[in-house]
């Protein structure tokens, strides 16, 4: 019988014995055997980002509820925020003149930041495409603005961001072919203006990453990856995926443009998803992904474990003694019950959304690093195999919240990492 470690004994990505290498340099470290699926290291301006990497979001400028103490706790190696909020609020001179994000915060960590060009596009009715840029009304006091490919790179380099998202255009699921097409030459346009000028724009160490669009039509998402592929960024993302259409043909469009993206840079897939769907995208040869799912979920009372979510909510959870999980070696399982969650929930509590929010980051966390371990290992298909049917089944497109954690499930993951 196969001896097996729990995947909590070792969430560390710590790399304190590399010698430090210059921002933008990728290293494949384990690729695994017939699959694109691999493990890597990406080293910025605030250190390295060992690969597959999932990706707390903190638009404002923090992960709702936790600081960065909580954030090195649950195993975050680098975190998101979005310059179209932190652009108006505080506003990216008034972060610059603060010493950067990252002083603001206190996160010594790299940081991505997104160039806001999804939130602008899905103010319906406050703005107007052209092919030079975007006017938009913001959505909080009205004002109007105008952003461009130059402009949401200027707004992170005062920001300080490590990783800088350039403008694209991502149409909604449900839009007309014509408009996919159009964004795409649009996206392919700004995403060479943003190659021509990032160099009088950008700090010195500042990481940029193109995005390829096209929806799920594979044909047109090749068709801008060619046009993108050449362009100096340091890493290309998938974007306009997770935005309504099915999930089997999201899981297909990575399955197929994944593997084509260049080796020899990161591939990031943008705002996923599900623990499904990071096993999908890693399977898929994907390094990066980032997704509000196990924050937004935490504070509406849903907690994920490896059978499933637990909706804390439940009457049944009202004298339960237990911890969310009793293998879990987070701060909340460790020393809090679901009955005491349930508790802090019902009286909306801030506690609560601080403790579920540690624990979900951390079961992200764990289940990514066991993945990465896996590569690292030679052993990620085996585990792929022994936890598909698990992941797949649990945390499928609908699938409910479930009661009871098994905790042999929770265990059976592969070995700790090699050094």
């Amino acid at each position: 019988m196969t001896t097996r470690a729990d995947p909590r004994l070792d969430l560390s990505c710590e790399t304190s014995g590399l010698q430090p290498r210059p921002p933008g340099t990728f290293e494949v470290l384990a690729q695994a055997p017939g699959s694109p699926a691999r493990a890597g290291r990406l080293w910025t301006a605030h250190g390295p980002i060992d690969t597959p990497c999932f990706m707390p979001v903190g638009t404002y400028g923090a992960v709702k509820g936790l600081d960065a103490d909580d954030l090195r706790e649950v195993g975050a190696q680098i975190i998101l925020g979005n310059s179209y909020h932190l652009g108006h609020r505080p506003g990216a001179a008034r972060v610059a003149a603060l010493g950067g994000l990252h002083r603001m915060m206190a996160w010594d960590r790299p940081i991505l930041t997104d160039s806001g060009g999804f939130q602008v596009f899905s103010l319906r009715g406050l703005q107007k495409i052209d092919d030079a840029g975007v006017s938009y009304q913001t959505h909080f006091d009205g004002s109007r603005h105008r952003m461009t490919p130059e402009s949401v790179l200027a707004t992170q380099a005062a920001l300080g961001s490590d990783i800088c998202m350039i403008l694209d255009h991502c149409p909604p699921a449900d839009a007309e072919p014509a408009l996919i097409r159009a964004a795409v030459d649009r996206s392919t346009r700004w995403a060479e203006e943003a190659a021509r000028r990032r160099g009088e724009i950008l700090q010195p160490g500042q990481l940029c990453f193109g995005i390829v669009q096209g929806g799920t039509n594979v044909a047109l998402r090749r068709e801008h990856l060619k046009a993108l592929a050449d362009l100096p960024f340091e890493g290309l993302a998938l974007g306009g995926l997770s935005v309504g259409e099915p999930i089997p043909e999201m899981h297909a469009t990575m399955a197929a443009i994944g593997p084509e993206m260049p080796q020899d840079r990161p591939r990031y897939v943008m705002g996923i998803g599900t623990p499904h769907d990071l096993l999908a995208a890693v399977s898929s040869g994907i390094d990066m992904f980032d997704c509000v799912m196990p924050t937004r979920h935490a504070r509406n009372g849903q907690l994920f474990t490896f059978s499933g979510r637990l909706n804390i909510r439940q009457a049944r959870f009202r004298d339960d003694d237990a911890p969310i999980d009793p293998a879990c070696r987070c701060r909340c399982c460790a020393r809090y019950s679901r009955a005491y969650l349930r508790h802090l929930h019902e009286q909306n509590e801030p506690l609560y959304g601080r403790l579920a929010t540690i624990h979900n980051l951390y079961f992200y966390q764990q289940w990514v690093g066991a993945l990465r371990r896996a590569l690292r290992s030679g052993r990620f298909e085996a585990l792929r195999g022994e936890f598909s049917s698990i992941i797949s089944t649990v945390y499928a497109e609908g699938a409910g919240a479930e009661g009871d954690v098994d905790a042999a499930a929770a265990a059976a993951v592969a070995a700790p990492e090699p050094a």
